[in-house]
């Protein structure tokens, strides 16, 4: 089998999809889940403002714009 090899949510590319693995930082997870972002939950990099920050993405069948901080937080997998 494979590794899995885990990425910042803030280091995928535009147009590029990940599944949530899980959080580094205890205190921003329950806002995160709140908005959808549950491990397993398929994510995709939508737009990246024009200076990096924030980040837009879709997951659970929205859009959802998250600062570059808060992404960082979200480790993910990324799907090729």
């Amino acid at each position: 089998m494979g590794e899995i090899c885990m990425k910042k949510l803030s280091e995928i590319k535009v147009g590029k999809s990940a599944i949530i693995h899980s959080f580094s930082l205890d205190d921003i997870y329950i806002k995160l889940m709140e908005m959808g972002c549950v491990p397993g939950e398929r994510v995709k990099v939508e737009q990246m403002a024009p200076l990096g920050d924030p980040i837009s993405i879709s997951v659970a069948g929205y859009c959802l714009s998250l600062r570059l901080n808060e992404a960082e937080n979200i480790l993910v997998e990324e799907i090729s």
